[in-house]
């Protein structure tokens, strides 16, 4: 991710007002067993709409079996509640939902053994009247790689199924118009699990600095997916998008993420309607005129605004409590309605800059 303009401001009162932390060094105890406090959510607002319960550095600089845990790019919930975790390494951990402990990792690859620089995923699960027995996972995954990009099928044990076809303009240059390293961050499957939509990060030659390409497909016979339509979203400035969600409705969590050296990193998060966007699939040119729709997007909340809950950063940030934001996923519903939404950083396995994982709630 190239270097970012960060617009951030602190309010000192809420750093000052929170004593807890979540997950403190955790002395003469394994990093995966530290516990998660919560706290009392009365002080815990980012925004009107977004607050935030804890934070959870259990698995910072932690090992599985041999292979470290870190440069976590992407969360999903499997169906017995266990999260999916992607490493831009080319593994895959099931944590523990509770406690984050790793249960298993599996090796992603390409069609020549390489490694991945894995971004995005989807567990495509099936009905749950499928499900085999014994407790063995069902369905199969969906990853993305940014460096060409691609979109590969996996069955559960890391084989490739299945590869989607992308649109030539979304290829890196100079097969296409695109930047390596700067492609399919985002994936999610509306409700429904007849469309799937792949968020780019930054711009494709050609278009305006601030619009991007949201690319969807849908599914066909055998679990196959064909190319469909693709939406205009417009990212503020010096930010790009590492990660998109569907909600319940069939709105779009998005993620924009920003860093400068010396400054830290900015992270909002917006929810956006892409139901009366225009199909942009046929446009050359994105330029924001010319009667194109963008999908609407509004903010919910900047988290430099939250609350940092006593965590501490490794580097300058804005707020302690940010880093290289980079994975989300829905988990559920709280009893008043908000959605449960569980953000992770991407530590790039770097001595400053820290796996963290945010508990928030958001109101949709």
């Amino acid at each position: 991710m190239r270097l970012r303009h960060v617009i951030a401001t602190v309010t000192a009162g809420l750093a000052a007002a929170t004593t807890l932390t979540a997950a403190g060094p955790a002395a003469a105890r394994p990093a995966h067993l530290v516990p998660l406090v919560p706290h009392a959510r009365a002080g815990h607002a980012c925004s009107s709409t977004v607050s935030i319960d804890r934070f959870s550095d259990a698995l910072d600089k932690t090992t599985y079996d041999g292979t470290f845990v870190g440069n976590l790019s992407a969360l999903a919930v499997d169906r017995d509640g266990s999260l999916a975790a992607l490493s831009d390494r080319s593994q895959l951990f099931d944590l523990d939902a509770r406690t984050l402990r790793p249960k298993s990792a599996v090796h992603l690859a390409d069609e020549n053994g390489a490694d991945l620089d894995s971004e995005g995923l989807v567990l495509d699960l099936p009905h749950p009247r499928l499900r085999s027995r014994g407790g063995t996972p069902t369905g199969t995954l969906l990853v993305t790689s940014e460096v060409e990009p691609s979109i590969r099928r996996y069955s559960r044990d890391g084989k490739i199924l299945d590869r989607l076809p992308v649109p030539p303009s979304l290829l890196v240059a100079p097969a296409g118009r695109a930047t390596s390293n700067q492609t399919f961050e985002g994936l999610t499957l509306l409700p429904g699990g007849r469309t799937l939509l792949a968020s780019m990060e930054d711009p494709i030659a050609g278009d305006s600095a601030d619009l991007v390409r949201f690319q969807t497909w849908t599914r066909t016979k055998g679990d196959h997916f064909r190319l469909a339509a693709q939406y205009g979203y417009r990212i503020d400035a010096g930010l790009g998008v590492p990660e998109v969600q569907a909600t319940p409705d069939g709105r779009l969590l998005v993620l924009e993420r920003g860093f400068t050296a010396g400054v830290g990193n900015t992270v909002r998060l917006y929810l956006a309607d892409p139901r009366h966007a225009t199909d942009t699939s046929g446009i050359e040119n994105l330029t924001g005129q010319g009667g194109v729709r963008l999908i609407k997007k509004t903010l919910l909340a900047d988290l430099a605004a939250c609350p940092s809950l006593g965590a501490t950063a490794k580097q300058p940030q804005p707020n302690p409590l940010l880093d290289n934001i980079e994975g989300m996923t829905i988990t559920g519903r709280d009893r008043t309605g908000r959605l449960q939404v569980l953000l992770v950083s991407d530590d790039n396995q770097n001595p400053v800059q820290t796996t963290r994982f945010y508990y928030l709630r958001v109101r949709a």
